[in-house]
């Protein structure tokens, strides 16, 4: 090979989407060929980080229509695009499923939420809770976590 371009210069990696996917989720490959993404599933083990921004496939945005009485109809022309930046290596916002303690592993809960590593094989954690105090749900769900990535 005579020379090679990364796949990100200044800025995290992105990804297409194959599934909405919201900021502040874990991201994971959809499969060991998928050339797509989306949220991560419990104990996934193919956590690529965390969603930097909203993103869905360009086939779910049809675009909403409204008729409001007596006028034209209104069309939302506004789309999500179909690219995620994922960030790894980073310490940012998620989503908690469970209570946390400060500074514990974490593995992947459903939805791209998080939840304390408990058992299992070390390729299911894919960070630390990094929120001061740790997390407890009944009072917020997002705090603060190190996604290995």
């Amino acid at each position: 090979m005579s020379g090679s371009l990364p796949h990100n210069r200044l800025g995290p990696p992105s990804f297409q989407v194959s599934a909405l996917v919201t900021g502040g989720q874990l991201v994971a490959a959809d499969s060991a060929n998928a050339t797509t993404v989306s949220a991560a599933g419990a104990g996934s083990v193919t956590v690529l980080g965390v969603a930097g921004n909203d993103a869905a496939p360009i086939p779910n945005q049809a675009g909403d229509t409204d008729t409001l009485a007596g006028t034209s109809p209104l069309v939302d022309i506004s789309v999500l695009s179909d690219y995620v930046s994922v960030y790894r290596g980073a310490d940012m916002h998620v989503t908690y499923a469970a209570n946390a303690g400060f500074g514990v592993q974490l593995m992947a809960a459903a939805a791209g939420a998080v939840t304390p590593y408990v058992a299992g094989t070390a390729n299911e954690i894919v960070g630390r809770c990094t929120q001061p105090g740790g997390v407890v749900i009944a009072t917020s769900t997002v705090g603060r976590a190190l996604i290995y990535g």
